[in-house]
């Protein structure tokens, strides 16, 4: 069990401790709460509960307070103050087996996706891409898959997009219309997600979710946190990032029905980032996903401000509850503390709505699955003290943690092999080289005739050429395609007609292993 804090009556005394029940763990949970009401510490609380366990923790690290999870605690005065509150004896401090990650490589080891594993349905989600542009994504997407050209990076899309382009009418008959306009528009969104630092996530090596699910020799968890702090100034790119490593969880992580503890758990901090401005058919991959990857034994826990930042069918699925004090000035306050109020399991020694707007700092109401998997009564909660650091690593200390992780030099050098860029290249030279071979024998064979001609009588032109002079061959309205029409159409044709080696796409667009 996890211990998260004790509970206080109405008149300020001591209650019950409160757990979170490891066989429930991957049932989802919810943290909310306004800024500076304690949702990180209770994040770092419950991934150093889940680490103990033995249960790996994935997290986001979006104001770098989280990194202190690798450093020991230190005995300062509140947190003293808090153990003697809530009768926690021993406190005692430790420190936890740390990964660090980040898409820049600056404050953790590299994380990369290709382009192929990400998939069309999250590639434009990123791009914020309109119908029209998500067709002929899903056609590039589609053509690259059953032809063998890996789409690894940027430069390998840009590559089968210019392609697409300038051979849309032959591929519009085999795989529909694709406007040259919509391919346009594409590659200049890339160029703006370039700019923004995507090139930095697509690439090779790619991230293997094995990683992230390393327990230590003494049986801990490791906690994966991810620097998130610059990576938010593209909050899409984030909640995209983070929205396809839970689809390749989804994705590779085998059926183990209801275990007796999570094979991992992972935060989604800033989640309403995830569910602004989301078409309809993302949010509703993502409750399949969420409802269903939890018999893959993943724990999913939402981290935002407001509860109303998930959507009902999303929030229907999350089973625990930690509400941090949320503040009701305005009308849409006021919806949020009644919305969060209404699904706890209520408790008749206090209105919950009251409450929340009383909280202090570091206390929250909490209900947790319990029994059969029914909610308990809410209850008014001191969460207990972190036994890590509160606060941020120093540089030297987290570059000490990062030089002797587990994943030391997987990532961190890039390796580009051959993929649909040079494939696509090495076809349009060899077409090319062979319409080039094959004008030269044309030009030949005419100079070895002499440039002669034979005409026949009646068909409009049987007069002899002037002495000295060469005849002029009649124009048929027809005009010979140049050796670069010539060569991308032989590739246009190779690819089109290239069936059979499709691969499989999951709920999300990523690849199925």
């Amino acid at each position: 069990m996890v211990y998260i804090g004790t509970s206080r009556k109405t008149d300020d005394t001591i209650n019950k401790a409160e757990y979170l029940t490891l066989k429930f763990g991957n049932r989802h949970g919810l943290v909310t709460g306004a800024t500076g009401t304690g949702k990180t510490v209770t994040l770092q609380v419950l991934a150093e509960g889940f680490s103990n366990a033995g249960v790996p923790v994935f997290c986001a690290d979006v104001k770098g307070d989280l990194s202190g999870v690798g450093a020991i605690g230190e005995p300062k005065d509140f947190l003293l103050k808090r153990a003697q509150e809530i009768g926690l004896e021993p406190y005692d401090f430790q420190e936890f087996p740390v990964i660090f990650w980040d898409l820049y490589g600056e404050k953790g080891h590299r994380v990369r996706t290709t382009m192929s594993e990400m998939g069309p349905l999250l590639l434009s989600r990123l791009m914020n891409a309109t119908d029209a542009q998500e067709g002929v994504l899903n056609i590039a997407f589609k053509i690259a898959d059953e032809n063998g050209l890996p789409l690894l990076d940027l430069k390998d899309l840009q590559a089968l997009l210019t392609y697409m382009g300038e051979n849309a009418g032959e591929l519009s008959n085999k795989f529909g219309f694709i406007s040259k306009a919509s391919v346009g528009s594409i590659q200049r969104e890339l160029l703006i997600l370039e700019q923004q630092g995507a090139e930095h996530f697509f690439g090779e090596p790619a991230l293997k979710v094995s990683d992230i699910m390393r327990t230590t020799n003494d049986g801990r968890g490791a906690i994966s946190v991810l620097a998130a702090d610059k990576l938010m100034m593209n909050p899409r790119l984030y909640g995209t990032f983070l929205l396809w490593l839970l689809s390749e969880l989804f994705e590779e992580l085998p059926e183990v029905g209801d275990p007796d503890k999570p094979k991992l758990v992972f935060f989604f901090d800033e989640a309403h980032l995830l569910f602004n401005d989301a078409p309809k058919v993302l949010v509703e991959r993502v409750e399949q996903v969420v409802r269903l990857i939890r018999s893959k034994g993943v724990g999913v826990y939402f981290v935002t401000q407001n509860p109303l930042d998930v959507p009902e069918t999303v929030l229907a699925q999350l089973g625990n509850r930690l509400q941090h004090a949320l503040r009701a000035y305005t009308p849409r306050e006021q919806k949020a503390v009644k919305t969060a109020a209404e699904t706890f399991h209520q408790n008749p020694a206090f209105d919950c709505a009251t409450v929340i707007t009383q909280l202090g700092t570091g206390e929250a109401l909490v209900s947790t699955l319990e029994g059969k998997g029914a909610p308990s009564m809410v209850e008014r909660t001191l969460i207990r003290p972190p036994a890590s650091r509160v606060g941020p690593l120093t540089e030297a200390e987290r570059a000490a943690v990062i030089k002797v992780s587990p994943v030391a030099g997987l990532y961190d050098e890039d390796f580009d092999r051959e993929s649909a860029y040079e494939i696509l290249a090495a076809r349009a030279k060899k077409a090319a080289e062979a319409a080039a071979a094959q004008q030269q024998a044309e030009e030949a064979a005419a100079q070895d005739t002499g440039g002669s001609r034979w005409t026949l009588p009646g068909f409009g032109n049987d007069e002899p050429a002037a002495p000295g002079k060469p005849s002029k061959p009649r124009s048929s309205g027809y005009q010979r395609e140049t050796v670069a029409e010539a060569a991308m159409k032989t590739v246009a044709r190779t690819v089109a007609s290239s069936l059979g080696r499709a691969l499989v796409r999951g709920i999300l667009g990523s690849l199925k292993r």
